[in-house]
């Protein structure tokens, strides 16, 4: 069973910064596509940043240059380092795992961002 726990939200204020982390059990973590997804209340989930298993990253167009996505294998766990943050990235952030091998998608239970104007 794939278990996926992010942690690192919290409160900040614009300008400021967050680091969120995905921790993953199971035995997929080294195969898997990992991401980050964002709800804002009343929106749709959206693509934050994703890192393949091959180490290729895509990012919003909103959070280009401000959010970096980073893995540790060894530790199986996934991060979003999230810099001069701004009030719009107020959100429920979701960790994703795809393993392509399988065709199976994972999420984590949601970690909330509320940034401060």
């Amino acid at each position: 069973q794939v278990q996926l726990v992010e942690s690192g939200g919290g409160l900040v204020q614009a300008g400021g910064s967050l680091r969120l982390s995905c921790a993953a059990s199971g035995n997929i973590f080294s195969i898997a596509d990992m991401g980050w997804y964002r709800q804002a209340p009343g929106k749709q989930r959206e693509l934050v940043a994703t890192l393949t298993n091959a180490g290729s990253t895509n990012y919003a167009d909103s959070v280009k240059g401000r959010f970096t996505i980073s893995r540790d294998n060894a530790k199986n766990t996934v991060y979003l380092q999230m810099n001069s943050l701004l009030p719009e990235d107020t959100a429920v952030y979701y960790c994703n795992a795809y393993v392509t091998l399988i065709a199976r998608n994972y999420w984590g239970q949601g970690t909330q961002v509320t940034v401060s104007s």
